[in-house]
């Protein structure tokens, strides 16, 4: 595995991330794709963790911070650490949104909108793709 970091950056070829991801995580993390509402993994996941990222290992979200919204995503209220995320203006599909990405390897999570309960207000809506759950 040649992982190229610049900066903390986790940096791979197209080629290494379609061999270490499964088709679905690859389509997510990558190609910025949603797998469909309640078909995820960790939808209905209710166990105590830390969700980290499925690309690069990366700790994301706090199982106390996770939500039932109904939404068909797992939804948090807030990142871990705030720097691990960043968020970018997405307007595809004749939207406005808010991205949701992993700040170290820059992988595609869901996306962040301002309808969450308190006390940030926030839902976090994540693909389970995108997250692997490190149960405590």
């Amino acid at each position: 595995m040649s992982d190229t970091k610049t900066s903390g950056k986790v940096v791979k070829s197209e080629a290494e991330w379609r061999k270490e991801l499964s088709p679905m995580q690859y389509a997510v993390l990558r190609e910025k794709a949603t797998e469909r509402p309640f078909s995820g993994e960790y939808e209905h996941e209710h166990r105590k963790g830390t969700y980290t990222c499925a690309g690069c290992g990366q700790t994301l979200f706090e199982s106390d911070a996770k939500f039932d919204s109904g939404c068909g995503w797992p939804s948090f209220t807030a990142p871990a650490v705030e720097s691990h995320v960043d968020e970018e203006r997405d307007v595809s599909h004749g939207m406005v949104r808010t991205e949701v990405l992993c700040s170290k390897c820059n992988g595609h999570l869901g996306h962040v909108f301002p309808d969450g309960p308190g006390p940030t207000g926030l839902r976090y809506c994540i693909n389970s793709a995108a997250l692997k759950l490190q149960p405590k």
